[in-house]
């Protein structure tokens, strides 16, 4: 086998054949031409508003070497046609660029993603859950770089496309690989598992993000539990759940995997107590396993980061790294991607949490700003997808809000839920103000912040609240 995945591999993975051709390694794979790099397998994937197919050329020209594609193309590229069960390879020198037309180009990215992943012999994690995916994996592949060669999802690449693609970065170098799993409907974790065959699942929490198309807690919790479920018998397979979720900690039940609990209680295996948050400047906390106690202080935002800092030192325990190599990670981290602090213009401390929000993420965000000094400002928007939920999930961070904000302004129609909420919860009705557009909620920030105050932005990607931020961190 070559180091690297090869053409002919990709086309084994597609027939079951191994044509007898020269060498031609694949770099990675990519289903945007703009993400094209030299010698990369483009996929062009037929979408509703984009069909793949128009952008061949251009990925040809920005280096791949060779297409998935499922309907003919104008473009006189070489072609083999894989689709029937009897269809001849070429031999010998094939011409590049070359075209492999399927059946379906998502299926056959899957096909080759699942044949690389057997050719390779290495440890999968699978990060899943409702809140902290991203900051999870972040922080488990920064623990486990210090001692192994380790491979992370890029950005949020965790469905049926992106975890196929994540799979395809991997070469027989890699030790480790950490990919994170989303989830919307049942069945599909299992199938990223059939993919990626994980044999550690780190479940964070069960929220109601997405419940709209779910259901439910319930059928999230059954669909995240796949996870668990596809995983290795023990001792090769490790499951290390929430113990302070009740719908992950009934998870053990699920998996014949060895199960490592981790959370606030002495009953976990691996606990936290003595958290204190430091501001901007991360937490400090004491952990506790076995008859092992450290206090560590460590650079991850808010009180609530405490859980990401035991999923990684989770995982560097049962992978027998050494604490000193576990808390090393732990404070080179930089798993918080989302959250990030800015000066508008003209000095209020603005925490952008605009890439999305849940009742969860909202109420951590809001614990942070509890942590802040000065005049506290809560700027929310609304949460969407969240199905049975909504009303209880903007009442909750409505309630929470009176307790943590001196001013709550919010942005959106069912955000006024979170206002209605705040003032049955004893918010002053001076200090709530409501908007549904950019412009006048920008207009009365712009007009009342001052360089005393901190202010939380925060809402669901939809509502687009990056632009609030970058309204008032230029001159107007």
């Amino acid at each position: 086998m070559s180091d690297m995945l090869t053409l002919a591999d990709v086309l084994e993975a597609l027939t079951g054949l191994r044509p007898v051709i020269n060498q031609t390694i694949i770099t990675e794979a990519a289903i945007d031409s703009r993400q094209v790099i030299p010698g990369s397998l483009f996929v062009a994937i037929p979408g509703e508003r984009v069909d793949g197919h128009n952008f061949i050329t251009q990925a040809f020209q920005a280096g791949a070497i060779v297409a998935l594609i499922e309907h003919d193309i104008e473009e006189p590229f070489a072609l083999i046609d894989v689709r029937a069960a009897n269809s001849p390879l070429m031999a010998g020198r094939i011409q590049l660029p070359l075209c492999i037309l399927v059946e379906n180009t998502v299926t056959a990215l899957q096909k080759i993603s699942t044949f690389w992943r057997r050719k390779l012999s290495l440890r999968v994690i699978g990060v899943t859950g409702s809140v902290g995916k991203s900051t999870t994996k972040e922080a488990i592949a920064q623990v486990l770089s210090q001692r192994y060669k380790t491979l992370k999802s890029l950005a949020n690449l965790n469905n049926e496309i992106g975890l196929p693609l994540n799979i395809l970065r991997l070469t027989p170098g890699h030790q480790y690989a950490v990919l994170e799993m989303g989830f919307y409907v049942p069945g599909e974790i299992a199938q990223l598992c059939e993919i990626a065959l994980p044999q550690i699942g780190v479940i964070n929490n069960i929220g109601t993000v997405h419940a709209e198309r779910a259901g439910s807690q319930e059928i999230i919790a059954q669909g995240k539990g796949e996870l668990v479920e596809a995983l290795p018998a023990a001792p090769d397979g490790i499951a290390i759940l929430n113990y302070d979720d009740p719908f992950v900690q009934a998870m053990n039940q699920r998996t014949q995997a060895q199960v490592f609990y981790y959370g606030l209680a002495p009953a976990a295996d691996l606990w936290a107590d003595h958290v204190e948050g430091l501001g901007l400047e991360g937490i400090r906390l004491r952990l506790h396993h076995h008859k092992e106690t450290l206090v560590v202080r460590v650079p991850m935002i808010g009180r609530h980061s405490v859980h990401t800092v035991l999923r990684a030192a989770a995982v560097g325990l049962v992978e027998g790294l050494t604490w000193d190599e576990i808390v090393r990670g732990l404070q080179e981290s930089q798993a918080q991607l989302r959250l990030v602090a800015v000066r508008a213009e003209n000095g209020a401390l603005i925490l952008d949490d605009t890439y999305n929000a849940s009742p969860e993420s909202t109420l951590a965000a809001l614990n942070l700003l509890e942590e802040l000094k000065g005049r506290r400002v809560a700027v929310l928007g609304d949460m969407l997808e969240l199905g049975q939920y909504e009303r209880e999930g903007h009442e909750k961070v409505g309630a929470r809000a009176a307790e943590v904000a001196d001013v709550l302004v919010t942005f959106g129609v069912r955000a006024h839920l979170i206002a209605e909420s705040a003032r049955r919860a004893g918010m002053k009705k001076p200090m709530v103000h409501e908007f549904e557009d950019l412009e006048p909620t920008v207009q009365w920030l712009d007009k009342n912040l001052t360089g005393q105050d901190a202010v939380l932005v925060k809402g669901s990607n939809g509502l687009r609240m990056d632009r609030i931020v970058s309204a008032l961190e230029v001159a107007r």
